[in-house]
């Protein structure tokens, strides 16, 4: 090899990778970019939008109520779900990652559920008494909140699931999706209530599409 290009890759190259991996490190802990693969949070998210998730926040404080928060799979930590599996073990960190790069991530039913982030926002905090009606609609203390951000709610022909009256455990929180028809979220998991620990961060910025960039 010419010693000069051999210079080139040992000192330029090498010195242009380092600093992608710690770009990307520094990315995988204080933030990341996600996407909106489903209608579960329209309609202030819409199918294909691409945010910035913050991560470092929530690891000092609580979500707040109305906070939009990415989440661990329920399939990887709800009791009743693995229950479901016949003891099959969940999978692994680096199955998930190696499932979710092309073109494995493009094979529908290959990947395993539990590998999935889901996307909702915190209704209900730790020591809230909680409902949700037929109609979407939700109860802390019995008293109905205030959701501007809801545009469709549940029809009399086609009710929406519904969580009877009951406290959010301590470091647990009820999360669902804006779009109540359409969303599989806290009504629908055997458990109800997504566990602080499996929070990976919150929404923070929108980058995709250009005419609806903005900060969350």
């Amino acid at each position: 090899m010419n010693p000069t290009i051999k210079k080139f890759f040992l000192n330029d190259w090498v010195q242009l990778i380092f600093l992608a991996f710690l770009i990307s490190s520094c990315k995988s802990f204080v933030a990341e970019p996600r996407y909106i693969p489903s209608g579960s949070m329209l309609p202030g998210l819409k199918i294909k939008d691409r945010l910035i998730i913050e991560k470092i926040s929530l690891k000092k404080r609580d979500p707040k109520r109305g906070e939009i928060v990415v989440f661990n799979s329920p399939y990887s930590f709800d009791k009743g779900y693995i229950a479901l599996r016949n003891n099959i073990p969940l999978p692994t960190k680096r199955y998930c990652f190696f499932m979710g790069l092309p073109p494995m991530s493009f094979i529908p039913g290959l990947r395993d559920g539990a590998c999935d982030a889901y996307i909702k926002r915190v209704v209900a905090l730790p020591g809230d008494m909680v409902s949700v009606n037929k109609k979407g609609e939700v109860f802390i203390n019995n008293k109905k909140i205030n959701e501007p951000y809801i545009s469709t709610k549940c029809g009399f022909f086609d009710p929406c699931a519904e969580i009877k009256s009951q406290r959010v455990p301590d470091k647990h929180f009820l999360v669902l999706g804006d779009n109540r028809p359409n969303s599989a979220d806290g009504r629908s998991w055997p458990g109800n209530f997504l566990p602080k620990e499996e929070i990976i961060g919150r929404a923070y910025f929108r980058f995709w599409p250009f005419g609806r960039i903005g900060f969350f």
